[in-house]
């Protein structure tokens, strides 16, 4: 098994599944995708795009948003798997031929997403809903969200997750590609560098990361060995 990692900004790699990976001894190749040159797709059997704060919509700017996008057509036609996360979710979704656009306000820190019932459904969603401790499978729960845009359900997908403020927070298509709004893989130093110049109660999502962040990270796990 061979993963192929598109990063699209420093400071927001694999984090946790990179961690998961390493304990795993799985073959996985990082790309910063503003170098320029991608290794040849055929080689690898799973893609995973991390996110950005750059939109989707700015591929003027960041043409390698359209390289993703390929790799997006090209995988799922190969029926290999994909996780998008966050810009990676909105990469897949346009892709896939579904719009991304401004949601109604970002949605930073810890906040609920609800399964959907298709989501209770799904094998590998029913992981990340099965509370670490209990195994109690959980509707909803807390996840850690920094966006501010969001995407309609490519047709064809099934919608796995949403929020109050975001509709759509998952969506799977086929049976192997995932996209998730939210992200799945932070690290707590992430969380902290993430959001030390954004205008928020800073000590409060603080408190909340100390507090959740260890069951969270035993849920992505969960989801991870279901994945991959």
């Amino acid at each position: 098994m061979s993963v192929l990692i598109c990063k699209n900004i420093e400071s927001e790699g694999p984090g946790t599944i990179e961690d998961f990976l390493q304990a795993g001894n799985i073959a996985y190749t990082i790309v910063e995708m503003s170098g320029g040159d991608i290794p040849d797709p055929s080689d690898y059997d799973i893609l995973l795009m991390m996110g950005g704060p750059m939109s989707v919509n700015e591929n003027d700017i960041y043409p390698y948003i359209k390289k993703e996008e390929i790799l997006v057509r090209d995988f799922i036609a190969r029926s290999k798997r994909v996780l998008g996360v966050c810009l990676g979710a909105q990469i897949m979704a346009k892709a896939l031929g579904a719009r991304v656009y401004k949601g109604v306000e970002k949605e930073i820190g810890w906040y609920d997403i609800e399964i959907t019932e298709e989501g209770l459904m799904d094998k590998r969603m029913m992981r990340l809903s099965s509370h670490p401790q209990t195994g109690d499978i959980k509707k909803t729960f807390k996840v850690f969200h920094w966006h501010g845009e969001t995407f309609d359900i490519p047709n064809g997908a099934v919608r796995l997750a949403s929020s109050a403020l975001y509709p759509n927070q998952a969506f799977r298509y086929g049976e192997n590609a995932y996209a998730f709004q939210f992200h799945i893989e932070v690290q707590k130093s992430m969380v902290y560098e993430w959001l030390k110049n954004e205008t928020i109660d800073l000590e409060k999502v603080k408190a909340e990361t100390e507090n959740l962040y260890d069951v969270y990270l035993s849920r992505a796990y969960k989801f991870y060995e279901a994945f991959f």
